[in-house]
């Protein structure tokens, strides 16, 4: 699903990494063909509940957070479908640059 965000992006990115205090980085890139440069948004996140559960609030704005909910996950934890705070906002994360079709079409 198109995010404005993300509009006119090929080759994006996320990714995550634990900081020291126990939030954690969220570096995303894209290449933006239109401009011919690579965008990048670096945010912060938080657990949004139990360090266990597949729940985050994510900021690249100061104060405000939006919630990142892993909704579904293969078996092999290559294929994550995230939503935010509605399924308005959903992506597709991937440890592969391609998302098999298959994948596509149940989301």
């Amino acid at each position: 699903m198109d995010f404005r965000f993300e509009r006119n992006l090929d080759n994006t990115t996320a990714d995550y990494s634990l900081n020291s205090n126990g939030t954690i980085k969220v570096d995303n890139r894209g290449f933006n063909y239109v401009t011919g440069e690579w965008d990048q948004a670096i945010g912060k996140a938080k657990f949004a509940g139990d360090t266990n559960e597949a729940r985050l609030k994510v900021s690249f704005f100061g104060p405000f957070y939006s919630a990142y909910n892993v909704i579904a996950l293969d078996s092999n934890y290559q294929v994550a479908l995230v939503a935010g705070k509605n399924l308005k906002y959903l992506w597709i994360l991937s440890h592969q640059t391609t998302v098999p079709e298959d994948i596509k079409q149940i989301t």
